[in-house]
């Protein structure tokens, strides 16, 4: 069997990044004078100096999930996952969200599909206690075909309490918060698999494939609650580049020797795929959907705020990704 990858399905995360980077590099000019941006090179949200507090931006969409949501004419949790993207990059740094505004880009207009995500917006802004005060919706015909659903977010702190990941050292646990299942990410592949193999409609542990990629990302809220009890060192989201973002937190090593039990998808998308275990963890959250790094003192504190919390690995010296010991590259 040919080993499919995300990069054959569409995606290059590669050349992603160096496209980014030939973006920035072009991007020299800043604000001049009050509220000058706050550097976190790398980080999952931008953030601006306002007196003894911090305003961070971030910003994120849906993705290929929406193709998902059209192919099973479903569009009522989509809106979670658009405010999930968001919010869950300014947990990662204790950042507060605090409101929001979402983009809507179409083709044409539905009046039930525009119900339904609203619908899946609302419960988002309520999961994360956030105002989604405003928007904006465009007819795109001949641009765009279908919709696309993104959004951004702000968010507040003291510039204090942000966390950056700079306190991570050596011998620090890596605990694992489950995902509730492929999130937003990784979708092209997944489509593709399902595609080539069953059908959206295809029924797949007690429900069809097309609702289980449509199972809306978590919102990891609580983790406002965990910062106020226990010395977090640094959070990471699980996203895009799967457990290769733990590379934005710190120049340190990141070892995972006892991951988290992925879901019955990524077994079954690695099986009729024949993707290697490394790729999969570079491509999706593999079960796992948040990270926090703590001292082993504080093991027990995250455990009582996130009870599905368990260690998966500790930082070491050197730098990279590494999964039993493989680095993921």
């Amino acid at each position: 069997m040919t080993q499919k990858t995300y990069k054959d399905a569409g995606v290059d995360i590669d050349l992603e990044a160096q496209a980014v980077s030939a973006l920035i590099s072009k991007l020299k000019f800043q604000r001049k004078g009050d509220h000058q941006p706050v550097s976190t090179s790398g980080h999952f949200a931008g953030m601006v100096s306002f007196g003894e507090y911090v305003l961070a931006l971030a910003t994120d969409g849906v993705g290929t999930k929406m193709l998902v949501a059209d192919e099973m004419q479903d569009w009522s949790t989509v809106g979670i996952d658009c405010i999930a993207m968001n919010v869950n990059d300014l947990y990662v740094m204790n950042l507060e969200p605090i409101a929001f505004v979402d983009y809507i880009a179409t083709d044409s207009l539905s009046l039930s599909q525009m119900e339904q995500i609203g619908e899946g917006l609302n419960r988002g802004a309520e999961l994360s206690n956030i105002s989604i005060i405003g928007g904006e919706t465009a007819t795109l015909k001949g641009m765009v075909t279908g919709l696309d659903l993104a959004g951004a977010v702000l968010g507040v702190q003291k510039q204090s309490d942000v966390v950056t990941g700079e306190k991570i050292v050596t011998g620090d646990l890596i605990m694992g918060i489950p995902s509730s299942g492929i999130h937003s990410n990784g979708l092209t592949l997944a489509r593709s698999l399902v595609h080539a193999h069953a059908g959206m409609h295809e029924e797949f542990y007690g429900k069809s494939f097309g609702k289980e990629l449509l199972t809306p990302t978590r919102i990891y809220h609580e983790v406002l609650t965990l910062t106020k009890r226990c010395d977090v060192h640094g959070m990471c989201h699980i996203t895009g580049g799967g457990l290769l973002n733990l590379k934005r937190l710190s120049k340190y090593g990141f070892s995972i020797h006892n991951p988290l039990p992925p879901q019955e998808i990524y077994r079954w998308m690695q099986q009729v795929g024949g993707i290697s275990v490394l790729e999969m963890y570079k491509t999706f959250n593999m079960g796992m959907g948040y990270v926090i790094v703590v001292p082993p003192s504080e093991a027990s504190a995250v455990i009582s705020v996130f009870s599905d919390a368990q260690v998966v690995g500790v930082v070491i010296d050197g730098t990279g990704v590494f999964l039993n010991g493989e680095a993921i590259v």
